[in-house]
């Protein structure tokens, strides 16, 4: 059951408000300057999966190595995860600004051409970026690795996860053509969406603290 359980966690962590209203500017990456060609776009996809799944699987390592101490003091963890979490939710509101993370946003628009090798350095970045954000499915998920402290286990557990969390992308990639009506109501109304996800952030973050 910890494969399926963690499997749902990297599915959930795609929906959650940093990632899902996101995916139309990560598929645009993707696709480059060939804005019809599906199999680029699928191609740069499952580098942008590879990319952040080496980053989480490194994590795993850790949390198997280090378990004992992510198992005692994961009351902290989880306060600290819940306290960015609330940062990132007030900078999404534009309530305030952290300039690190409004620099990683303008800085990805940019890369408007991106080839296999390119996408799995910027799901490494994605990784590193937003797993303040994913952290409630991240946390649940390191601190189960943390609790068997088996690292072999703890790598595959952590693949499965991104695999939850990177079939998503994959999926959307493929059926370009079919959701780029959902892709231009996100693009219009995106203000709106980054206000509403940065209040579930906020909620979010808050649950984390106290739950």
């Amino acid at each position: 059951m910890d494969y399926v359980f963690t499997f749902i966690e990297g599915l959930a962590s795609f929906i959650s408000p940093c990632i899902l209203p996101m995916l139309p500017i990560y598929i645009s990456y993707f696709i480059g300057k060939d804005n019809k060609k599906v199999s680029k776009a699928i191609i740069n996809s499952i580098g942008f999966v590879l990319g952040f799944t080496v980053i989480f699987i490194l994590l795993s390592i850790l949390a198997s190595s280090f378990g004992g101490i992510i198992s005692n003091n994961i009351k902290y963890i989880k306060i600290l995860f819940g306290i960015i979490i609330i940062l990132l939710g007030l900078n999404y509101m534009e309530l305030i600004k952290i300039k690190f993370l409004n620099k990683t946003k303008s800085s990805n628009r940019k890369a408007k051409d991106l080839n296999f090798i390119k996408s799995m350095i910027f799901g490494m970045l994605f990784s590193i970026s937003w797993t303040p954000c994913i952290g409630t499915f991240l946390a649940s998920a390191l601190l189960l690795i943390a609790k068997n402290q088996d690292m072999v286990k703890g790598i595959i557990l952590m693949l499965v996860y991104s695999i939850g969390l990177g079939i998503p992308f994959i999926i959307s990639a493929a059926l370009l053509e079919k959701l780029k009506e959902v892709f231009n109501f996100v693009k219009k109304h995106y203000d709106v969406i980054k206000k509403i996800s940065g209040i579930i952030l906020i909620i979010m973050g808050i649950y984390m603290i106290f739950f």
